[in-house]
């Protein structure tokens, strides 16, 4: 079995002529949702995939063997219900549809057009009560993954990692800034007490000996001797 370990979302950074190249896996939704599985590929190699958790993989993605070969993913073609506005319905219907499809939880393939799910007659029918048209068609699906679902986008990991850094850098100069900051005012401190008690100690030597009561006040017979 050959291990493929690593996904490359949409082939980014890929060379087209590689892409056309690569070993193909058709994939169904029930299997691209998984982070471990095994598939046989289009050269009749077995497969083993062991991927990060939490992430899926796409029709279009690329993914990387152990012996550094290439494997084109495609979504395989799957039944599926597709929802659209009737006859004399509005866009706001299927704006509705997919709010009331969201609340249950429902992996939902969404395009400016009609919505696609996997097949539930409930569901069906609650659709057709609201006015839209539901039928069942054969296509790749390819259901949101939400904000913080299986549709996570790496490229915001190297963001996230980039802004981190960043943080990182600035945590550490305010903390540089700070000790230089604190040790200079401790200095400074450390200097100006010394002088201010110099100070303090001159000011007590010269003029103790001519300390006098608050209330006395100097005048022309003030008792002391003038030459």
């Amino acid at each position: 079995m050959l291990i493929a370990s690593k996904r490359i979302p949409g082939g980014v950074g890929l060379a087209p002529v590689l892409v056309r190249r690569a070993a193909t896996l058709e994939l169904d939704w029930d299997t691209r949702q998984k982070s471990r599985f095994d598939a046989v590929d289009s050269q009749g190699r077995r497969i083993g995939v062991f991927l990060p958790r939490g992430g899926a993989v796409r029709g279009g993605d690329i993914l990387v063997a152990e012996d550094g070969s290439l494997i084109a993913v495609k979504a395989r073609a799957e039944p599926l219900l597709a929802v659209t506005v009737g006859a004399h319905g509005t866009p706001l219907d299927l704006l509705r549809a997919a709010y009331h499809l969201g609340n249950r939880h429902v992996p939902l393939e969404v395009t400016p057009t009609r919505l696609q799910l996997e097949p539930d007659h409930v569901l069906a029918e609650m659709l057709k009560r609201m006015g839209l048209v539901v039928e069942t068609v054969e296509a790749p699906f390819e259901p949101e993954g939400g904000a913080y679902g299986k549709g996570h986008d790496p490229g915001q990991d190297r963001g996230h990692h980039a802004h981190a850094e960043h943080g990182h850098a600035e945590h550490g100069h305010a903390e540089h800034g700070h000790a230089e900051h604190g040790h200079a005012e401790h200095g400074h401190a450390e200097h100006g007490h010394a002088e201010h008690g110099h100070a303090q100690h001159d000011h007590g030597h010269h003029e103790h000996p001519h300390a006098h009561d608050p209330g006395h006040v100097h005048g022309p017979d003030c008792g002391h001797d003038h030459p």
